[in-house]
């Protein structure tokens, strides 16, 4: 107990030293891997009463809880509370998260490294192809456990094509599981990579559907490239199916949607610490004529909102489906000087007419959700009511 109460009040005296005088922040240039450690001062009030209370419940928790924690694991705990509690995408990542992190490129696309199989028996889904070596394996996972959530959804109330589209995602990022209805969220990162060639194929009705998993860097190219290759066929219109996309690189999504814009914003971003910015579409007017479909569902994030909202506000692009994730939020990492790192939001996406993407998504034209309808027969009504649109 004095031990406790000893360490609370250098708690407290290193909390008061360290928010007195001045407060160490990152500098507005800093950026992921080249940070170079340049701070800016910022004067600051110290908030004695709120390291007071901390300091006491720092000293409850030491003396009272169940288990015995050391210091270092309260304070990492402390700190991963202070980020995770600011947004669902704000994050502390620990030495060996933040270097698995730096070895994935931006705009990839992944799965986890396992399979889910359903089993008809007992009526529930199961892990499935897990190796021994993998890392779920070492976060205790095995073959044959039964999986009741998936980032919040519940598996027996979802089709298997959503189940299965829900272990793929942006590299890098966490698929949260729940084995059974009371136990605590398992957090696996998709790390296993998914070729993410744009699948295209003309359909009877002459209209070219471009399947774009996700936006990256050569993604604009590869489209011109497609569309080009299909200029003896008279297609009638373009559908972008971008079901299921996660996102991507934000300047590949505005590098495409200026493909078929010739003026006008197609998205601005808003920030505290790094200023405003906006992304405007170039003179151009080589699409200019093409019948444009997007095609959306609830796991169409980020810049593929971007892009659908640019289309779409500037009455380029008529839109399908379902309304999307609604992830307007952009991260940065600020590498820290034990090895680790803060993911935090740093800035927000606007549409051209100046709507927030975050937390609200992107509203289709049309709200037309696929169902129990097969893949082939929902291509073909979709684009028939896109030809049929004025």
């Amino acid at each position: 107990m004095a031990q406790a109460r000893w360490i609370s009040g250098v708690i407290f005296g290193s909390l008061l030293m360290c928010f007195s005088h001045t407060t160490w922040a990152v500098g507005k240039k800093s950026a992921a891997p080249d940070f170079d450690g340049d701070y800016e001062q910022s004067n600051m009030e110290v908030p004695v009463e709120s390291i007071q209370q901390f300091v006491q419940i720092y000293g409850i928790v030491k003396d009272n809880y169940l288990k015995e924690k050391s210091d270092d694991d309260l304070f990492q705990q402390a700190i991963q509370g202070l980020v995770s509690g600011l947004d669902r995408y704000s994050r502390y990542l620990s030495p060996e998260d933040y270097k698995q992190l730096l070895q994935y490129t931006e705009g990839d696309l992944a799965a986890v490294d396992f399979d889910l199989h359903y089993d008809t028996i007992a009526q529930h889904w199961v892990i499935h192809n897990l190796k021994k070596d993998a890392d779920s394996a070492k976060q205790g996972l095995s073959n044959g456990m039964a999986v009741y959530k998936m980032d919040d959804q519940e598996l027996k109330k979802l089709s298997h094509v959503q189940v299965k589209q829900l272990l793929d995602g942006a590299i890098g990022s966490t698929l949260s599981l729940q084995l059974t209805t009371h136990s605590k969220p398992i957090y696996i990162v998709r790390n296993t990579k998914i070729e993410t060639d744009i699948e295209s194929r003309l359909l009877n009705n002459q209209v070219l559907v471009l399947t774009v998993k996700v936006f990256q860097q050569d993604t604009a190219n590869e489209i011109k490239r497609i569309i080009e290759s299909h200029s003896g066929s008279k297609v009638k219109a373009i559908l972008f199916d971008l079901r299921n996309n996660p996102g991507g690189l934000l300047s590949a999504a505005v590098e495409t949607a200026d493909l078929f814009l010739n003026q006008g914003v197609i998205v601005s971003t808003r920030s505290r610490s790094e200023g405003d910015q906006q992304f405007q579409a170039l003179p151009s007017f080589e699409f200019q004529n093409m019948k444009v479909g997007i095609l959306i569902n609830g796991r169409s994030a980020s810049a593929t909102e971007v892009f659908t909202a640019a289309l779409k506000e500037h009455g380029r692009a008529w839109v399908v489906g379902e309304k999307s994730y609604g992830k307007g939020v952009v991260q940065k990492l600020f590498p820290l000087s034990n090895g680790a790192a803060l993911q935090m939001t740093v800035s927000q996406y606007y549409t051209p007419n100046g709507r927030m993407i975050e937390g609200i998504g992107v509203q289709p034209d049309f709200s037309y959700p696929q169902h129990e309808m097969s893949e082939q027969q929902y291509l073909e009504h979709v684009t028939e009511q896109l030809l049929n649109k004025k």
